[in-house]
């Protein structure tokens, strides 16, 4: 008697209701083929409908006489209207030595900022006064806001790299 009324209520409430449930995707199936896409969808790695990838890179690179460095981006406003900039175009700016411890140029442009005391390092990206860019060779404390930081080797290969003490360079940003 048990057993039928264990059957009747599997049959009637659960049974029905496994039944009404949807089928999730397989969170690890491949994308469909070439051919099962619907015309003018492209497989570029993004969802959205006009085909641009609006994710935020985790870098950026900067390249100055035929070099080139990646920049780890921070995640902020003036970040992301910089990378807006760059899915343009690159932005290039002549930048000049300051203090014997940076590079500095202006971009052009204005970027949001929030500037906060910061006690700047080697390598390090910033922004000053919403519109020049600043490339660290040295160290310096001031209220800044944070674009990144340059991945390099050696201190010394920072400062040829950015030719430190030796006059303005071309520095040229680009994704």
């Amino acid at each position: 008697m048990i057993r039928t009324l264990a059957i009747g209520i599997l049959s009637t409430v659960i049974l029905p209701v496994m039944l009404a449930c949807e089928k999730l995707p397989d969170p690890v199936a491949p994308d469909p083929p070439q051919e099962e896409r619907k015309e003018g969808q492209e497989n570029n790695g993004n969802n959205n409908s006009e085909g641009t990838d609006n994710t935020m890179p985790e870098t950026i690179k900067i390249s100055v006489s035929g070099k080139t460095l990646s920049v780890k981006i921070e995640d902020n406003d003036a970040t992301k209207a910089l990378v807006s900039a760059l899915r343009e175009a690159s932005i290039t700016y002549e930048a000049h030595d300051y203090g014997g411890f940076e590079k500095v140029g202006g971009l052009g442009r204005r970027l949001p900022s929030s500037d906060s005391q910061i006690t700047t390092q080697p390598g390090d990206v910033i922004l000053y006064s919403g519109n020049q860019l600043v490339l660290f060779y040295g160290s310096n404390s001031w209220s800044y806001t944070r674009i990144g930081r340059m991945q390099y080797g050696t201190l010394d290969q920072l400062k040829d790299f950015l030719q430190s003490g030796r006059g303005n360079i071309t520095v040229t940003l680009s994704l």
